[in-house]
């Protein structure tokens, strides 16, 4: 490796670790350095609104590995450092303190952060994101004195910090602006689904209400005050109202963006030499139809993309691929999502959603493109295979509970 310009790679999250240690396993022969503005190790995410906050997960138990496997891959992490300029032309990184990288190749898995609440009174003590670990870690230690939790947005954050929240005993009240949980990512049987599920579990949950301004006293929040003027009592505000892409390094190099880093398959950006992989990046459609590039903010497509770009830069050329798969954990609920949706899809229910496990799959010309389903993760693989394959299920068949899906041979 001596004498070679090094990989850099700005942002030890998910799709950066993965991206650095997909490398080596395919051969990659120069210098690794994984910068992480944070001072923890690279870590999963997905518990910090779930196990982390309910108790059940220790933030010890979230590394995504020991020190030892940074040496043995020959992966120079470094902590607390953070990237403030990038010049593709130069090929060069400048940093916080002044100094600079250069590189052979320059990855940008910057990740996203939350979006702010636009009301008076955002800035108050008791009001908090979440997206970190030490977002995790405060928002853990204020609920321990708390009695009334408000959670301002009704996306899987949102309700997933409510579900944590009930589990420990506290009065919580979920403000959702649209007129239906997860409106855009779940059908409208779903969405009733998943409101029914916090009700009956003990939360409030107000769909088509606007947070107007968060009041406070003595400098910390005591109410949320909404738009048709009732007024929540919190000691708690949870802010969940989308997330924001990191695109800055990225168009004050004059990057291509568009609801993030523009990328190809293979994670290649409109710079030589930059790829971005991850919930920063935004891939563009292969088949130039018109349609906006694709942002995911998901494990599978942190891992996809991080694979992708490895390989590309190895020379192996595997395209970002593979059904898109997401999940939820909600109290004892499972939500386990695999493909995506579109407007005029066929809703086909399976099971029963009073005993809390079903599935809905979606046909497109008859074809499975996605599948929801509820403590049913069986099916969830078989959509996966299904949706990969682009095969041919009888809605009929699929809504019958007594036919075993196992056994059935789908059409291509």
């Amino acid at each position: 490796m001596a004498g070679k310009l090094p990989l850099v790679i700005v942002g030890a999250s998910y799709a950066g670790t993965r991206l650095a240690a997909t490398a080596r396993e395919l051969g990659y022969d120069a210098p690794i350095i994984l910068l992480g503005e944070e001072s923890h190790r690279p870590y999963q995410r997905p518990p910090l609104s779930k196990g982390l906050l309910a108790g059940s997960v220790a933030p010890g138990e979230l590394a995504l590995w020991g020190e030892a496997f940074y040496a043995n891959h020959a992966i120079e992490l470094r902590s607390g450092v953070r990237a403030t300029g990038l010049d593709p032309r130069a090929r060069e990184v400048r940093l916080h303190d002044g100094s600079s990288l250069r590189y052979a190749t320059l990855a940008l898995t910057t990740g996203a952060r939350c979006r702010a609440l636009a009301a008076p009174g955002a800035g108050l003590d008791g009001v908090f994101a979440l997206r970190d670990l030490d977002d995790a870690l405060r928002l853990h230690a204020a609920l321990a004195d708390a009695t009334r939790v408000c959670v301002i947005g009704g996306g899987f954050i949102g309700l997933e910090v409510a579900a944590s929240a009930r589990r420990r005993g506290l009065a919580v009240e979920v403000v959702e602006s649209a007129p239906r949980l997860l409106a855009r990512a779940v059908s409208p049987r779903l969405s009733g689904y998943l409101e029914r599920a916090h009700r009956l579990r003990g939360v409030q949950v107000r769909p088509g209400r606007q947070v107007r301004a968060l009041r406070g006293d003595a400098g910390r929040v005591v109410a949320a005050e909404l738009d048709d003027g009732a007024r929540i009592a919190c000691d708690v505000v949870v802010v969940g109202v989308g997330a924001l892409p990191n695109v800055e390094l990225a168009e004050q190099a004059g990057l291509l963006t568009r609801n993030g880093i523009v990328v190809d398959g293979f994670g290649r950006t409109s710079a030589p030499g930059v790829l971005a992989a991850g919930d920063v990046a935004s891939l563009a459609p292969v088949d130039g139809d018109g349609s906006p590039p694709l942002r995911l903010e998901s494990i599978h497509a942190a891992n996809e993309g991080a694979r992708a770009a490895a390989s590309g830069l190895c020379g192996q050329m595997r395209a970002f691929g593979g059904v898109p798969w997401f999940w939820s954990d909600q109290y004892e609920l499972k939500l386990q999502m695999a493909g995506l949706t579109r407007a005029g899809d066929t809703a086909v229910l399976r099971g029963d959603p009073e005993a809390d496990r079903f599935s809905e799959f979606h046909l497109r010309d008859d074809r499975v493109v996605a599948a929801h389903s509820v403590n049913r993760p069986g099916e969830h693989m078989l959509a996966r295979r299904w949706i990969e394959a682009g095969a041919r299920i009888d809605a009929g068949m699929l809504a019958d509970t007594s036919v075993d899906l196992k056994g059935l041979q789908p059409t291509p």
